[in-house]
């Protein structure tokens, strides 16, 4: 596939991602898979808002110098591709309200009719302790997604794990997921919740 069209989506994506806060400032990641062994990725230094020639850069599966500038993500992105030969792009993202409804929940129940339709029943993955998850974030990962055969993880206060063979239909997902947890955060008689 054509380098610069790749780089083009995923530059449309994080900004348009960026502006619904699902992405911070140097805070996520997102790549596309350039062949059997490559796959591009953004940098360490990327701000999300303006991703170009400089902020996204392509790996080799075989680690080199590159893997030093690459996201922090790049380890766990790299073991999803090689793991699922379905993965075309992945992402990780912030989205506030499904990371906010992911610390008091086990599990995602859409109650509207797209995240119901779209995404249906989601389990929250609970990391246990942060202090050793970027250690085994990189197999734990893509070991859910082989094993629980879907293209979606949520990790309790952490944020969201996604891939796809399509680019558009990876965003609709996070966008509805993120709407479905939105709603039911609203209508939760759970006052811990505090939109104001």
């Amino acid at each position: 596939m054509n380098k610069e069209h790749l780089k083009n989506q995923l530059s449309r994506l994080a900004l348009s991602m960026f502006r619904k806060d699902f992405f911070g400032i140097y805070h996520g990641s997102i790549s596309a898979k350039t062949d059997s062994n490559r796959f591009l990725i953004n940098t360490k230094e990327a701000v999300f808002d303006s991703l170009d020639d400089i902020s996204l850069i392509e790996l080799y599966f075989k680690k080199d110098y590159r893997w030093h500038q690459a996201s922090i993500d790049a380890s766990i992105h790299y073991n999803i591709y090689k793991t699922l030969s379905d993965a075309k792009y992945v992402t990780f993202t912030m989205p506030p309200f499904t990371t906010a409804y992911s610390l008091k929940h086990n599990i995602i129940e859409p109650r509207d009719y797209f995240g119901y339709e779209e995404i249906g029943t989601i389990s929250i993955v609970d990391p246990k302790q942060f202090d050793d998850w970027y250690d085994r974030a990189e197999s734990e990962i893509a070991y859910y997604f082989a094993t629980q055969k879907t293209d979606i993880m949520v990790i309790r206060g952490y944020g969201v794990y996604a891939f796809n063979r399509d680019i558009h239909e990876m965003a609709k997902k996070l966008s509805i997921l993120e709407k479905s947890c939105r709603i039911l955060m609203l209508d939760s008689p759970n006052k811990d919740f505090n939109f104001d």
